[in-house]
């Protein structure tokens, strides 16, 4: 059985959004900098102002240099494609991303790393931050939904 999806188009906020949050993720150790920026006081407490304006445009100049990464790659020319109106086709051997009828490409189940469900979508991850965002609300029906879920299941993305 195939699965299919209605036209969704992915928003550049949503994915400089989406995608720096799995930065930060991705990158949890790079949150231990701050923190042992912030112990420096236990030993030396004169530093207490300094170690804490370190820490907070460390954590700040962190986000931020992420989020402009994704930023920047909304503006390039071979992702444009990627924010276009597209639908999905699953089923048990491919993905087919369509931009209509004709035109489209496939990606076979083995390219995706790892799968995240959240309380309303899933992530199909390709790469650290090349990802396949399918909010529930693209598919369907329910049925569809619950489908895809054992799909998901079977390629053991989830458990």
């Amino acid at each position: 059985m195939t699965i299919r999806t209605k036209k969704y188009q992915l928003d550049h906020k949503t994915y400089i959004n989406l995608s720096t949050l799995n930065a930060l993720r991705e990158f949890w150790w790079a949150w231990l900098i701050p923190v042992a920026i912030l112990i420096i006081p236990i030993f030396y407490a004169p530093a207490f102002w300094w170690c804490l304006i370190s820490a907070f445009l460390l954590s700040l100049l962190w986000v931020i240099f992420w989020a402009i990464q994704f930023v920047a790659v909304t503006q390039l020319e071979q992702f444009k494609t990627y924010f276009e109106k597209l639908f999905y086709e699953f089923d048990t051997r491919h993905i087919l991303i369509k931009k209509s009828e004709r035109e489209g490409m496939q990606i076979t189940w083995d390219k995706i790393q790892k799968v995240r469900k959240t309380k309303d979508a899933y992530y199909l991850f390709v790469s650290r931050f090349q990802f396949l965002y399918l909010p529930f609300k693209i598919f369907q029906s329910e049925h569809d939904l619950k489908f895809f879920e054992t799909l998901l299941k079977r390629k053991e993305f989830l458990h």
